[in-house]
């Protein structure tokens, strides 16, 4: 069976998942999850294949994450692991489960850091006061 890829974006992060058969390992930056970062994050990234259950152990996940900060690498992650989870095995109970549990493991979240504008200290809106009395 091919493997299937299967991307997530959260802010500046972007991670692109690999879901073959396997036995249940998951990678992330060819790093075992349970070695990956602080528990809190670990946590997140495990929760679709806490859902998935009996799914998440016939898979191998392997996840390539850059950017942005750990907390939104970790978003990314999860989006694109329970993405690959949904394509591979084809069942729309377990897109149900992931969209009642969590819209955000199914749907990415669009929004972005405002680019800063000039004469603005480095904020996007913040303006200096002014008084003219």
């Amino acid at each position: 069976m091919k493997p299937i890829l299967t991307s997530g974006k959260r802010k500046r992060a972007i991670a692109r998942a690999t879901t073959k058969p396997g036995n249940g390992i998951v990678k992330i930056n060819n790093m075992v999850l349970d070695c990956y970062g602080s528990r809190m994050y670990r946590l997140k990234i495990k929760e679709p294949l806490i859902i998935a259950g009996d799914a998440a152990n016939k898979v191998d996940i392997s996840v390539n994450v850059i950017g942005g900060g750990i907390a939104s690498q970790a978003d990314a992650s999860r989006l694109a692991i329970a993405k690959g989870l949904v394509e591979f095995s084809k069942n729309d109970k377990l897109k149900e489960d992931f969209l009642n549990y969590d819209r955000s493991l199914l749907v990415a979240d669009v929004r972005r850091k405002e680019p800063a504008k000039p004469n603005r200290h480095g904020q996007a809106r913040a303006k200096v006061q002014k008084s003219y009395r």
